[in-house]
C-alpha cells in the first residue's frame, strides 16, 4: 500500500495520485502557492482518492469558501468505502469541524491524534491560535494548544514544520525562552515555510524586538510569492512593527501594497481582520483616519461577512461598523450574537457584544462608557480567538480611553499588569504615563 510523507497508509493505488497529494499537502502546510493544482492532479489521477478530496476541502475552508469546501468533503465521504481506520477518522473529523460542531470536533481531534500523532493535516487545524481550539471561546485555550504540542513533540523530533507550530504555541503560552530555539531551528532547517516566518514574527513581537522583526520580515517577504496565503498577514506584522517604531510612512506603504482589500492574499476573515486592525491601531498611534479605506472594509463586511461566526472576525466587523456609524448594522449583529449565545452556539459568549458597545462608545468619545464596557472583560481576550498580538487592539483601546478620560492612574495600572515582553506601546500619549 502507498503511503504519505509521514509513512501513513493511503487508499490509492496510483503513484501519480500519491505524489501529487504529498506535494499538495506540503504546499498547504507551508502556505506556499500550488496546493490546489497539486490536489487537482491527485484527484484527476484517482477520482476516488478520498484524502485528496478531504485536503481540498480543508484548503477551501481556509479560504472561507464554505459551499465549495462542503462539496469537496461530500466527494471525500462518497469515496470513503474501504479506507483505513486512520483515513476514515480523518474524514469524519473534518466533517465535524466543517459542520460547526466544534466541541465534538475537539474531542475527535484529541482521540485521532492519540492514535495517529503524525496525521499533521488534522493537527494543523488546531495547532495555531486561529484554529479549532483557538476559536473555541474557552479561557485557557493557549495552554491547551501548548500542552497538545508538548505531548506530540516526541513523535516529530526536528521536523521543521512541527518546530514552527510548537514554537508558536509556546510563545502564545508565555514560554518564550522555550520557543526561541525551536523557531530558530525551524527557519534554519527550512526557510520556505510561511508558518516559520509567522512564528518568528510573533516571537519578536512578544520579546519586544521590532528591529529584528523588521529585518527578518523584509528579507523573507522579498522571496515569498506575492500570492502566498500569508503574504498579506505577514505584511500586517511588518506594518505593526513600523508603527511601533514610528515609521508611519512605511507602515501605510505596506497597507496600500499588501494589506488593503484589493491587495491582500488571504481569505475573507484575514482581509477583514488585518485591514481593520491596522487602520484602528494606526489611529490609536496618532495617524489620521482614512475614511475611504474604512468604507471599503465596511462594504466588504456587509457583502461577505453577513452573520456572526467567530470572535476574531466579528471583532473587526464591529470595528468597521463603529467607525462608519452603522448603529443599525451593529445593533443587528449584536442581537444575533446574543441569540446565538443563549442557544449555546456562539463561542465567545457575551464578550463580543460588550466589545461592540465599547468601540461604539469610544467612537462617540464617550470614554467613560467605553471603559465601563471593556474593564470587566479585560482578562478574557482569549475568548476572541487569535494571537496575543491581535488581542492587543482591545488593550490599546482601553489604554487610549483611560488617557482620553484623563485617568493616568488607571493607565499606569493597565501598563503595570501588561504581560512581560512586549515593550512598544504604539498609542499616542502612552509615553506620558509609561
Amino acid at each position: 500500500m502507498l503511503a504519505d510523507a509521514d509513512g501513513l497508509a493511503l487508499s490509492t493505488t496510483s503513484a501519480a495520485a500519491r505524489d501529487a497529494y504529498v506535494q499538495g499537502c506540503d504546499r498547504l502546510l507551508t502556505f506556499y502557492p500550488g496546493e490546489f493544482a497539486a490536489l487537482d492532479r491527485a484527484i484527476a489521477a484517482d477520482p476516488r482518492f478520498a484524502l485528496a478530496h478531504a485536503a481540498k476541502a480543508q484548503m477551501l475552508m481556509r479560504q472561507g469558501n464554505g459551499p465549495a469546501a462542503r462539496e469537496a468533503l461530500a466527494a471525500a465521504k462518497s469515496t470513503a468505502e474501504g479506507l483505513t481506520a486512520r483515513e476514515s477518522g480523518h474524514v469524519a473529523f473534518l466533517d465535524l469541524m466543517l459542520s460547526g460542531r466544534n466541541q465534538d470536533a475537539i474531542a475527535a481531534l484529541q482521540a485521532h491524534l492519540e492514535a495517529w500523532p503524525r496525521d499533521r493535516l488534522v493537527l494543523s487545524t488546531a495547532s495555531n491560535p486561529n484554529g479549532l481550539i483557538g476559536s473555541s471561546g474557552r479561557l485557557g485555550q493557549k495552554r491547551q494548544i501548548a500542552a497538545l504540542m508538548d505531548r506530540l513533540a516526541p513523535h516529530y523530533g526536528d521536523d521543521p514544520w512541527f518546530l514552527a507550530q510548537h514554537a508558536m504555541a509556546l510563545s502564545e503560552d508565555g514560554r518564550r525562552a522555550e520557543a526561541r530555539p525551536r523557531i530558530e531551528k525551524s527557519v534554519a532547517l527550512r526557510r520556505e515555510n510561511a508558518h516559520a516566518a509567522h512564528g518568528f514574527a510573533h516571537l519578536c513581537y512578544e520579546d519586544g524586538d521590532p528591529d529584528t522583526a523588521r529585518t527578518f520580515l523584509s528579507g523573507w517577504l522579498a522571496d515569498y510569492p506575492r500570492d502566498g496565503f500569508f503574504h498579506g498577514h505577514l505584511s500586517w506584522h511588518l506594518a505593526l512593527e513600523e508603527l511601533e517604531v514610528g515609521n508611519f510612512d512605511d507602515a501605510f506603504r505596506l497597507y496600500r501594497e499588501a494589506i488593503a482589500l484589493d491587495r491582500h492574499s488571504g481569505g475573507p476573515q484575514q482581509k477583514m481582520s488585518d485591514g481593520a486592525a491596522f487602520l484602528w491601531r494606526s489611529e490609536l498611534a496618532g495617524a489620521p483616519r482614512d475614511r475611504t479605506a474604512w468604507q471599503a472594509l465596511h462594504d466588504f463586511a456587509r457583502a461577505t461577512l453577513l452573520a456572526p461566526r467567530n470572535g476574531l472576525e466579528d471583532l473587526h466587523v464591529v470595528l468597521a461598523q463603529a467607525v462608519m456609524g452603522d448603529d443599525d448594522g451593529m445593533a443587528d449583529r449584536v442581537r444575533r450574537m446574543e441569540e446565538l449565545t443563549r442557544e449555546g452556539r456562539y463561542a465567545p459568549g457575551p464578550y463580543l457584544p460588550a466589545l461592540a458597545r465599547a468601540f461604539a462608545a469610544f467612537e462617540r468619545q464617550d470614554h467613560a462608557a467605553a471603559i465601563d464596557a471593556l474593564e470587566p472583560f479585560a482578562d478574557e481576550s482569549e475568548r476572541i480567538g487569535g494571537s496575543r498580538a491581535q488581542h492587543d487592539i482591545v488593550e490599546f483601546t482601553l489604554l487610549k480611553a483611560y488617557l482620553n478620560a484623563d485617568r493616568p492612574g488607571d493607565a499606569r495600572r493597565l501598563l503595570a499588569r501588561r504581560r512581560p515582553g512586549p515593550v512598544g506601546i504604539p498609542v499616542a500619549g502612552a509615553a506620558t504615563v509609561h
